[in-house]
């Protein structure tokens, strides 16, 4: 596992795109629970960092397709997954690993 950035760094409800061996993760903070996943829609390659979340989804602001951030699975379109990463917490830090 890697260090991606701080838990102080990413507010709750919020967002924050970072550089993890050269790849741009980004990393989505509800609740207190942090998710880990490829900063690029698979549809069309959109970045993901003004998308919305919700109800554990995250949606494309390109063309709103909805991916749940725990697998990644898209349901109305299930050709396309996004890239999701295991997350730990180490005190203040956010450790991502990229397999």
């Amino acid at each position: 596992m890697q260090t991606a950035a701080k838990v102080s760094e990413v507010p709750n409800f919020g967002k924050k795109v970072v550089s993890v061996s050269g790849r741009e993760i980004l990393l989505i903070n509800i609740k207190g629970t942090v998710y880990a996943v490829e900063n690029e829609c698979p549809h069309q390659g959109s970045p993901l960092g003004a998308a919305v979340v919700k109800d554990g989804h995250i949606s494309c602001p390109r063309h709103g397709y909805r991916f749940n951030l725990a697998d990644g699975k898209c349901a109305e379109h299930p050709e396309f997954v996004l890239a999701t990463f295991p997350v730990q917490l180490n005190g203040d830090e956010i450790l991502v690993d990229l397999g």
